[in-house]
């Protein structure tokens, strides 16, 4: 079997992967430092997987990672780590590392990319990963996040942004959908060509195709001269489509030739133009709906959706809130050297957020205007989240739903015991669970991205706990 080097200081972590991979017949040897690890691999002890933590007494991870795949081209190695953000992620790739990993993962998972990482490791290696340089984003584009499910969507911008591969981006209006887009253009080969937004919603609806794909002159009223679309003004970068679930179904067919033939005609023009141009597109709705409504065209759909990131709604990830406000500070003139009370803070933690990540900016800048660069109190705060508690912020979400959701609660369990009440006895309330639980799970593995360990965080379950209830469920 294969020989697996662990780098790492956490003994927890140590013991289990250990045992895991040595369960499968694995030879593993531990090292507590990066120092340590170097000086096996000097003494000519070579791994078929090197697993190699970012935060290390000494010298860090991905120090180590750079120089051993220098000096040993041939290591397979994943990363893991805690502390985790989307420059080490994408410096973690680009360097040469199999797979980025985000503690605490789940030990299966994780298992599975052990496995990978060993086929892996005497197939050919392609592209030029290791030489990819990584360039420093602007401030204010910046994914900020700590928790598990931006760890995970910092993971997946890094293996999806040097593909050429559509990247369909969902998440709730407000949630960065925008900001992900950007992330992935400024780490991907086109970094250097023109990122080009474009909110569908808010294009002239008669005009939608001439402003894609540009028009000839005197094809309709008004057009004097002939003008490019955004697809010629994205040549060689990215276009960007919000909104994609508000195409016209007209357009819809023009734009599935340009994703799969890279052409296209102009409004009133017989002139084939050919572009090179990676599209990401984003939905705030599912579009799974239109697609059953005959509203949206199912290949499109599949073409656009060759790689899909679900970005979460803040209420999901309440860990980001202190230093997704820090941030904000940081960036308004009036909140530079404006600081956060904990009574402030309090509140923006007990806030439900309906606006996501985009309130909450509106929130600080608000706060750093009344503050005038002091102390920010609640009184500072906008009057919607200076008024949020624990009860309000659970029940304003939607009182309404809650109310349908008791109703039909006592409904189901009223007929169930007139019409069956032996059966019932005893097991009514398994029975509702097995009919609530598994909505419920799989609802917060989507919104945390199919992250286990996130999961667990949002429902407030014990990791082992959630996997127990997805296997009797028959989810796992």
């Amino acid at each position: 079997m294969s020989r697996v080097l662990i780098v790492d200081d956490e003994p927890t972590i140590c013991w289990s992967v250990r045992e895991a991979l040595a369960e499968e017949g694995h030879t593993i040897e531990l090292a507590p430092s990066a120092e340590e690890g170097e000086r096996r691999l000097e003494a000519g002890w070579k791994p078929h997987l090197v697993i190699l933590d970012v935060r290390l007494p000494g010298k860090d991870g991905l120090s180590a990672l750079v120089e051993w795949s220098q000096r040993w081209p041939g290591l397979t190695i994943v990363i893991m780590t805690a502390f985790g953000d989307l420059e080490t992620a994408v410096r973690a790739l680009h360097h040469g590392a199999f797979d980025y990993l985000i503690k605490p993962f789940d030990l299966d998972e994780a298992l599975v990319v052990f496995r990978r990482a060993l086929e892996f490791h005497s197939g050919p290696r392609t592209g030029d990963q290791n030489t990819a340089s990584v360039p420093s984003p602007e401030s204010e584009d910046r994914l900020v996040g700590r928790s598990p499910a931006m760890q995970q969507i910092f993971r997946q911008i890094a293996l999806v942004a040097p593909s050429p591969s559509s990247v369909l981006i969902t998440g709730e209006s407000g949630t960065g959908k925008e900001l992900v887009a950007r992330a992935i253009h400024r780490h991907s080969p086109r970094r250097d060509a023109p990122f080009v937004p474009v909110c569908l919603p808010a294009l002239n609806p008669s005009l939608v195709e001439a402003e894609l794909f540009g028009h000839a002159r005197g094809a309709f009223t008004g057009a004097q001269s002939s003008r490019p679309g955004l697809f010629e003004l994205a040549q060689g970068g990215t276009l960007f489509l919000d909104e994609i679930g508000d195409i016209p179904e007209s357009l819809q067919l023009k734009l599935l030739r340009v994703l799969e033939q890279r052409e296209f005609f102009p409004v009133g023009s017989t002139d084939l133009r050919r572009v090179d141009v990676r599209v990401l597109a984003a939905t705030n709705r599912p579009l799974e709906e239109s697609l059953t409504q005959g509203q949206f065209r199912q290949d499109l759909y599949f073409r656009l959706n060759a790689v899909r990131i679900a970005v979460p709604s803040l209420r999901a990830r309440e860990e980001d809130i202190a230093p997704l406000a820090a941030h904000f500070l940081s960036m308004s003139p009036q909140g530079a050297a404006a600081t956060l009370s904990s009574e402030a803070l309090h509140l923006l933690q007990f806030h439900s957020w309906p606006g996501n990540v985009r309130e909450l900016r509106n929130a600080m800048e608000h706060a750093a205007v009344h503050a005038r660069q002091g102390s920010i109190g609640p009184e500072h705060l906008p009057p919607s989240v200076r008024s949020a508690t624990p009860v309000d912020s659970a029940a304003s979400e939607c009182p309404e739903i809650r109310e349908r959701m008791r109703r039909l609660v006592a409904d189901w369990a009223r007929t169930t015991l007139s019409t069956s009440p032996e059966d019932s006895a005893g097991g009514l309330y398994e029975a509702l669970l097995s009919i609530v639980e598994p909505p419920l799970l799989q609802t917060a593995l989507e919104q945390s991205g199919q992250n286990r360990a996130a999961a667990s965080a949002l429902l407030g379950l014990h990791r082992e706990t959630l996997r127990n209830k997805l296997r009797a469920h028959g989810l796992d």
